[in-house]
Formats: C-alpha cells, structure tokens, sequence
C-alpha cells in the first residue's frame, strides 16, 4: 500500500464509519483499493500514474464495468489524502449516507 492508502485505511479500517471496509478487493477482473460490501462502494486512491492519458482510459473503462455491476465508485487524488485527509473522510462519509439513504 502506498502510504496515502495506509493514512486511509488507518481512517475507516474496522467499521469506523459505520460499515465494514476491506482492502485490496477483487471484482470482477479488478482489484480496488478499498470495498464496502453492504454499500458496494469502492474507494480508490489515484497516484500520478492515473493522471496520465492512456491510464485514464484505461481506468474509465474499468470504472463503468464495475458500475455495471452495482458498484459506486469515489475517487481521490494521492494528493487529496496527504494534504486533506480529513476532507477525503468527509466526503466518504457524504457517500455513504447517500448510499444509505438512496440504495
């Protein structure tokens, strides 16, 4: 794990927000970051490889197939965790009362 993603999961391991997340999770063919199976909310954690054209595509295509599976994607930057942590937590905190809410 990246440290980005250790700062993360030292967040919401556990049911620390309420739902149990894991790590590493495969779907499908994929493996995503972190995984809340009762929400099916998928949180990925994008370095600056994922900022790069060709990446992007692929990761968009990845994206939609695992959205048509039921899955809610969010997304942030390795960035947005160093410098905003607690932002990042917030925001995943506003999905999964959507999710919640809205199923």
């Amino acid at each position: 794990m990246t440290l980005s993603e250790v700062a993360l999961w030292r967040e919401i391991k556990g049911k620390a927000l309420g739902f149990r997340f894991s790590r590493q999770i495969p779907i499908d063919q994929y493996i995503v970051d972190f995984y809340c199976k009762d929400l099916q909310l998928a949180i990925e954690i994008d370095g600056s490889i994922h900022f790069e054209e060709d990446h992007q595509k692929k990761d968009n295509v990845r994206q939609r197939r695992l959205e048509a599976l039921g899955v809610t994607f969010i997304r942030f930057s390795n960035l947005d965790v160093e410098n905003n942590l607690s932002w990042v937590i917030s925001e995943i905190e506003k999905t999964v009362v959507n999710l919640q809410t809205h199923p």
